[in-house]
C-alpha cells in the first residue's frame, strides 16, 4: 500500500533556532522545478530572476497538514507572515503587485534550510496591513500574510543549490547573477 510508513525517526539534537532570515519572490512560473528522488528541489527553471527581501525580527512559515478520513483528501496549507520595516512608495507598489499576483517564494530559515512555497499553485496574499503605529517604537511598515495551497509539503530545496544560473533582485535594485548558491 503506497501510504504505508517508510521511515522512523530519532530523537534529533537540540541545536536548531526559529525564526528566518529572508525570502525570495519569484513570479508565478508553470515551468518545471527539478528535482531528486527524494523531492528536493536541485535546480529552479532555467532563467529564473528572483526577488530577494532580507528580514529581520518577527516573520514566520507555518504548514498545517489537512486530512480528512470522511473525504479522504489530504492538503497542506502553507502560511507565510513578513514583517517588513519602513514605509516607501517602492514597497507599496511592490506589495500591491504582491496581491496582484501568486508569487512563488522560497523561504530561508535561521537553522540554514531553504523551502519553496507555492511550487505547484503559487501564494496568494490574504493579510496585509500598511501602518504607521501609535507609540514610537511600534512597526512602521507592513505586515503580509501569504497563503499556498499545495498537495504535498513545502519542498527542501537540496542544500542551497539552485542550479540553473538565476537573476538575483536586491534591495539596492542592482542584479546578481548568482550560479550554485542563495545564501
Amino acid at each position: 500500500m503506497a501510504c504505508n510508513l517508510s521511515a522512523g525517526r530519532n530523537e534529533p539534537c537540540k541545536e536548531s533556532v526559529g525564526g528566518l532570515t529572508g525570502v525570495y519572490f519569484l513570479n508565478y512560473t508553470t515551468a518545471s522545478f527539478t528535482t531528486n528522488a527524494n523531492g528536493e528541489i536541485t535546480a529552479f527553471p532555467s532563467g529564473s530572476t528572483v526577488y530577494y527581501y532580507d528580514l529581520k525580527g518577527n516573520s514566520s512559515y507555518t504548514e498545517t497538514v489537512n486530512s480528512s478520513r470522511d473525504n479522504g483528501t489530504t492538503f497542506f496549507s502553507q502560511e507565510l507572515t513578513l514583517n517588513l520595516k519602513k514605509l516607501t512608495n517602492e514597497m507599496t507598489t511592490q506589495l500591491k503587485l504582491m496581491a496582484y499576483g501568486r508569487p512563488q517564494i522560497v523561504v530561508n530559515t535561521m537553522s540554514g534550510d531553504s523551502l519553496l512555497v507555492g511550487k505547484t499553485q503559487g501564494a496568494d496574499v490574504t493579510a496585509g496591513t500598511i501602518q504607521t503605529g501609535a507609540a514610537l517604537g511600534d512597526l512602521y511598515g507592513y505586515s503580509v500574510t501569504f497563503t499556498g495551497l499545495e498537495q504535498l509539503p513545502a519542498a527542501f530545496i537540496s542544500g542551497s543549490t539552485f542550479g540553473n544560473p538565476f537573476t538575483v533582485m536586491t534591495g539596492n535594485g542592482r542584479p546578481i547573477i548568482v550560479s550554485g548558491s542563495a545564501a
